[in-house]
């Protein structure tokens, strides 16, 4: 039996149809634990198909090629878009969230910032679509959110290495987000 829900997302709508996996013949389409996904793209800020080359983002400059998006010079005459990390910044969209609380975070946010600062400067160089949107520090908490959804893990053992703590990882069940909670 199929079933068909439709959700709304950053001000667009996306449908999802969800099989149940007993009802599906093996191998035909991708099983996710009990569930089966029709759709093979798991973020919805990816586009379908692939960039017309060359393209670079016309906010931020990270250039297209070879199918994934990198820093560098935009060649003469290439398109210009707005890659996945832009959109989600302009849509105040975040792929992931982390939250550093807790009476010993309200005393060192300085140098917890730093180090997530710092693990951002590492993952970015690598990958330019890796970024912190909003860094937001409140009386005893420090709130994180960033464009994927393997930053703010990284950020988070970073943080735990550094400063030891309790961390809790927490994936969207049928979204394409993480939050991720460090407290000490």
């Amino acid at each position: 039996m199929m079933s068909q829900r439709i959700t709304r997302k950053g001000g667009r709508l996306s449908r999802r149809r969800s099989i149940p996996a007993s009802a599906t013949p093996a191998g035909h389409l991708k099983r996710f634990g009990a569930r089966v996904l029709d759709d093979l793209r798991h973020d919805p800020y990816q586009p379908r198909g692939k960039y017309a080359a060359p393209t670079h983002c016309a906010i931020c400059g990270a250039v297209y090629e070879r199918g994934s998006w990198r820093w560098g010079e935009a060649a003469p005459g290439s398109h210009a878009e707005t890659c996945p990390a832009c959109k989600r910044t302009q849509d105040r969209m975040p792929a992931g969230r982390l939250t550093l609380a807790g009476p010993y975070a309200a005393l060192h946010k300085r140098e917890l910032v730093q180090v997530a600062r710092g693990q951002e400067r590492m993952e970015r160089a690598e990958h330019a679509l890796h970024r912190i949107m909003t860094i937001n520090e409140q009386a005893d908490a420090v709130d994180i959110t960033t464009t994927d959804v393997h930053l703010p893990r990284r950020i988070g053992e970073a943080v735990k290495r550094s400063h030891d703590g309790e961390l809790t990882i927490d994936f969207g069940k049928d979204a394409y987000e993480i939050r991720v909670r460090w407290e000490r």
